[in-house]
């Protein structure tokens, strides 16, 4: 009998395995690096991302299904694959800021930011739900490790302890509801799941159930309220680098195969989905933004703060349609840019291994720093939605979809929400230029690969803000191949 093996289209894996190989390589040649050249590591991880981003865009347009359609190149994947790529060089960048050469397994640091990308791509471009599962598990596996990376430091075991068990959790949610889906479609390919249910067959309670499971996993990964809970002490616990890449690369990830998932495979069912949705945003917006009010740690702001900016893109998943998820990609650049200058400035402003973690160490900082302080006083004026910044064109964007869509009452509520937002955000502009600091902090060194994490996430903000038609442009062409 001869073995017959199945024909594989190598094509939709191209931009992914760059990121695995070099995953694996950073792994390898940690152990032959010489014990001060562990900048090698970052160097070979920023050529796999830089030669993934290069495929990525030569491969644009391209329409590919792989492996059983359980692998889907399209457009949409691309755009995700080229924010993932762009959101881990940066990390890779203020990482070299934030490690020195004493830091050990530096190794294992760049490879698991590696193999955190490849779990996001994997999620992007999932064309079964067992593929975007194992995505999120390779994700979230990657992850747990690096944010208790700080192993002699309680607070950071304890980031990951929690991280962890909630994690787990969320992910049994998350399995369940594929079994459910699986009940009622005999499959788990996003089209097959799409062709069951636009044949007009009857889906009954186990297929709207299953959708609420995936919805709670997905909740749980972009930090959506009630699954939000663990979000301020991971965030505040795990190295600020960490940080800065789980705030903005995690989001993104889960975000893109929510659209997928649901936009692609389970559109009929928008109108159960929607209305508990519509709830989450009202919640995850309103709650973010109150208790980020309250907050003197910075990490634990911008965490908060990122509860909130879920909610505003809950709000035009909300409303749907082309416009609304073309929003969703929009904002989701802007949003990484913005959350990646803010924490590259923190790991740009630290010295002698001390952050500066509360607002009252950031007093006097506009005048000590200029540069460094317009280019954190530009961050939040874009996280709070104020022009000519990218995020004020995805706040734009998205309460312009919700109104399309004809919920006024959601877009107003994210109206105030934006409002309220600006009052912590610029305390801490307020603080940086017209505050004394209570002593005299002695000038630090500068990180250089920091300060150019700092600037690129600085022209990336002003340039979206300012030019934001290409973007968008790209994000409906994106959408586009969904059939959205």
């Amino acid at each position: 009998m001869d073995l017959i093996l199945p024909q594989i289209d190598w094509l939709p894996l191209a931009p992914i395995l760059p990121v695995a190989i070099g995953g694996l390589a950073v792994l390898v040649g940690d152990l032959f690096f010489p014990a001060g050249r562990k900048n090698l590591n970052a160097i070979l991880s920023l050529a796999s991302l830089a030669l993934s981003i290069f495929v990525s865009i030569r491969l644009w347009g391209v329409v590919r299904f792989s492996i059983n359609d359980a692998l889907v190149l399209d457009r949409f994947g691309l755009f995700f694959f080229l924010v993932f790529a762009l959101v881990s060089l940066l990390t890779v960048l203020l990482s070299m800021g934030y490690l020195d050469e004493k830091t050990p397994d530096q190794g294992e640091y760049y490879s698991l930011v590696l193999f955190s990308t490849l779990g996001m791509m994997l999620m992007a471009s999932g064309g079964d739900l067992v593929v975007i599962f194992l995505g999120l598990e390779t994700l979230s596996l990657a992850l747990y490790t690096l944010s208790g990376f700080r192993r002699a430091e309680l607070r950071s075991n304890e980031s990951a302890l929690k991280y962890l068990l909630l994690g787990a959790f969320a992910s049994g949610f998350f399995l369940y509801g594929i079994a459910l889906i699986y009940g009622a479609t005999g499959t788990t390919v996003l089209r097959r799941v799409a062709a069951f249910l636009a044949d007009g067959k009857s889906h009954g309670p186990m297929l709207v159930i299953g959708g609420g499971l995936l919805l709670v996993g997905f909740g749980f990964k972009v930090a959506s309220v009630p699954f939000h809970m663990w979000t301020p002490d991971v965030y505040e616990g795990a190295p600020t680098s960490v940080t800065a890449f789980m705030i903005a690369g995690t989001k993104a990830a889960a975000f893109a195969a929510f659209l997928r998932v649901f936009l692609l495979a389970l559109p009929t069912l928008h109108i159960q989905w929607s209305a508990a949705i519509w709830v989450l945003a009202v919640l995850t917006m309103t709650l973010g933004n109150l208790v980020a009010l309250v907050q003197n740690n910075v990490k634990r702001m911008l965490a908060y703060s990122s509860i909130a900016h879920a909610g505003y893109v809950l709000v035009a998943v909300v409303a749907g349609g082309s416009s609304g998820a073309a929003s969703v990609l929009f904002y989701l650049v802007a949003y990484a840019l913005m959350n990646l200058g803010a924490f590259a400035a923190i790991i740009a402003l630290q010295g002698h291994g001390q952050e500066l973690l509360f607002l009252g160490d950031y007093a006097g900082l506009g005048f000590r720093r200029p540069v460094l302080g317009a280019c954190m006083a530009l961050f939040m004026f874009s996280l709070a939605g104020i022009p000519p910044t990218a995020g004020f064109m995805g706040k734009l964007y998205i309460f312009s979809a919700a109104l399309e869509a004809h919920y006024p009452g959601l877009a107003v509520i994210g109206v105030l929400n934006s409002v309220v937002s600006v009052y912590f955000y610029l305390r801490l502009i307020v603080i940086m230029y017209m505050t004394e600091p209570a002593t005299e902090r002695p000038p630090v060194p500068r990180s250089a690969p920091a300060v150019l994490a700092v600037g690129m996430s600085a022209l990336g903000t002003l340039q979206i803000g300012l030019f934001p038609a290409r973007l968008l442009d790209l994000a409906r062409q994106s959408i586009a191949a969904l059939g959205g």
